[in-house]
């Protein structure tokens, strides 16, 4: 049974609007808004279910904490449900790099049997588009685990960003934050 909390009255223009939103929202309704970030049923159930959260950082916190629970079959629904988004990029060279980027991103699939998963918003417009073809070049030598491993940390790291950008919170303050660039292996 979820722990009550005394909660802040919501002001208009209050930060912790969508959360107290959120807080309020029947199961269905926070499932459906948490499946926005996280397309795994159990993961957004269990975020669900241990509402309210005093504030946007035990949101986050329990996300990271759901996110590393996470089996492989919830690693295999939340990935077949991904888009298989390509940075853009304009100027010199572009047609190239998303030639590349494209090629890349079906080598893998193929390698592995799911889209690509990569967390840039750390980076800069410009540099996704290198990022994303380092961290696949890299990505296409790991083994089915190690891959494994890190597609799931990728997960974690998007549903962090989209969870804090529903917040309106920065995703990276405290221990989770990490320079960008692919997920280093075995994490």
């Amino acid at each position: 049974m979820p722990l009550s909390l005394p909660l802040p009255t919501p002001r208009d223009g209050d930060p912790c609007r969508p959360l107290l939103r959120l807080n309020a929202a029947s199961v269905a309704e926070a499932e459906r808004t948490l499946l926005g970030c996280c397309r795994c049923d159990r993961w957004a159930h269990r975020l669900a279910a241990h509402r309210p959260y005093p504030d946007p950082e035990s949101l986050l916190a329990a996300a990271d904490e759901a996110s590393y629970d996470m089996t492989h079959t919830d690693i295999a629904q939340a990935l077949s449900a991904e888009p298989a988004d390509h940075p853009v990029t304009e100027g010199p060279g572009a047609l190239a790099a998303h030639t590349a980027l494209r090629a890349a991103h079906a080598a893998y699939e193929a390698r592995f049997g799911h889209t690509f998963v990569v967390c840039l918003d750390d980076c800069r417009p410009e540099e996704r588009v290198d990022v994303a073809l380092v961290g696949l070049r890299t990505r296409l030598g790991h083994d089915q685990d190690t891959e494994r491993a890190v597609a799931a940390e990728e997960l974690r790291r998007l549903a962090r960003c989209r969870l804090a950008r529903l917040l309106g919170v920065a995703p990276h303050a405290g221990p989770a934050a990490r320079p960008c660039g692919p997920a280093p292996p075995g994490r």
